[in-house]
């Protein structure tokens, strides 16, 4: 994969994940010297100029981010990692973990100077144990060679629920607490963790952080798009050749990812649609393959990128019973806490089990269309208000696999 372009995961397969030396060697923490030389608002002036967006989905500008948490004056604050993968099909961050374990704490310990806080915590989803073993050793690791300076980075697990992928709702699980978001505003990086300044990073977006700072937001901002700069690491699954993982440029188009680097579709069979960002992800259709897989051009075809999951399927696929399925794991990971979502995630799975039993009429379909529309706007946190766009989007694009079904 010779236009596979490694910057998130540079070290993988080079480096002995838990030998610290092994990263040292190939210029590990030298960013970090480097930051420590720099002013915090140079430091985060240099991150800004790089236009790294968020990489857990919501694509907000890194550096912007954490100019609001350096702004807010407070005894204390934090730096939050987000390694809650809870996506079904996704291990993009558990590859970061698992083979560069030190990227991740240099870029956070960037972040903690940035902003001022000495205190950083990793999320690490609770179907992570061998993960969470491997950063604690690396963590161990770094604490003997002193390379963290006063910053201390502990591992909190998680209990299996996807809500906590949210990054209120994860702060209330660090706390003890019943993992649930937030109201928002206030938004973590004016009060967070124990009601002080956080910032909360993916482990992408943290794991770009070292490079950008040695080679210059300069150098970052002129690969890929120029809106969504820098990489993306997608994990492909379904009806696909090649499952497995690529990072790539953030302007390759969907089709280049599924035909160039995935290896089309298996037994020479049709494409029928790909999802992409997780299982809240929109449902793209063949006729929007050659859209870039950058933020703003996903979001201009009403999808997402998300967690970086690209789910394949092919010809054969009943697409209704995917998303039947679909809307099922969300009625059972709803927290429950606010009524559009407790509500409409039982609602939705409802009638879509009606429609797939060959039980409904057109009127079902009008009626999952207005409810997905209310759920968008009045869910209190992002499951909720990404759960309705895989059964929106395949009755956009699919209506005669619908209209098949129907009474």
């Amino acid at each position: 994969m010779a236009e596979e372009l490694r910057i998130v995961l540079r070290n993988y397969g080079k480096i002995d994940p838990l030998k610290i030396e092994d990263y040292i060697g190939q210029g590990g923490y030298k960013a970090l010297e480097k930051a420590r030389s720099m002013g915090q608002e140079a430091l985060i002036a240099e991150v800004k100029r790089s236009n790294l967006r968020g990489r857990g989905g919501a694509g907000f500008n890194c550096g912007q981010k954490w100019s609001f948490a350096y702004q807010t004056s407070a005894d204390k604050k934090f730096v939050v990692c987000n390694a809650d993968e809870g996506e079904p099909g996704t291990y993009k961050d558990r590859l970061i973990m698992e083979n560069d374990p030190q990227s991740l704490l240099e870029g956070m310990a960037i972040c903690g100077y940035a902003i001022g806080a000495q205190q950083g915590f990793i999320y690490c989803r609770g179907e992570y144990p061998q993960v969470a073993d491997i950063l604690n050793q690396a963590i161990a690791q770094a604490k003997e060679k002193g390379v963290l300076g006063d910053f201390e980075v502990e591992v909190r697990s998680g209990a299996g629920a996807y809500v906590c992928g949210e990054e209120t709702a994860l702060i209330e699980s660090i706390e003890g607490k019943r993992g649930e978001p937030r109201f928002k505003p206030p938004y973590p990086p004016s009060e967070g963790l124990w009601g002080q300044p956080t910032i909360v990073n993916n482990v992408e977006t943290f794991a770009n952080i070292p490079i950008i700072v040695d080679k210059g937001a300069e150098w970052y901002a002129a690969i890929g798009a120029p809106a969504y700069p820098g990489t993306k690491v997608f994990t492909l699954t379904g009806n696909v050749n090649n499952k497995t993982f690529f990072e790539v440029p953030t302007n390759t188009t969907i089709r280049e990812l599924i035909y160039k680097f995935g290896g089309g579709i298996p037994g020479d069979k049709k494409f029928k649609a790909v999802q992409i960002g997780g299982t809240s992800g929109a449902f793209i259709p063949s006729t929007l393959l050659d859209t870039p897989l950058a933020f703003d051009n996903m979001s201009a075809i009403g999808a997402t990128l998300g967690s970086g999951a690209v789910f394949v399927l092919d010809e054969t696929r009943d697409i209704v019973d995917v998303v039947t399925r679909i809307a099922g794991f969300f009625e059972h990971e709803s927290c429950g806490k606010c009524a559009p979502c407790r509500e409409g995630t039982s609602r939705t799975a409802e009638i879509m089990s009606k429609i797939n039993n060959g039980k409904a009429s057109f009127r079902d379909i009008t009626l999952l269309e207005r409810l997905g529309r209310v759920m968008s706007y009045s869910c209190l946190c992002g499951l909720g208000q990404a759960a309705p766009a895989p059964v929106l989007t395949t009755i956009k694009h699919f209506k005669a696999d619908y209209d098949a079904k129907l009474l």
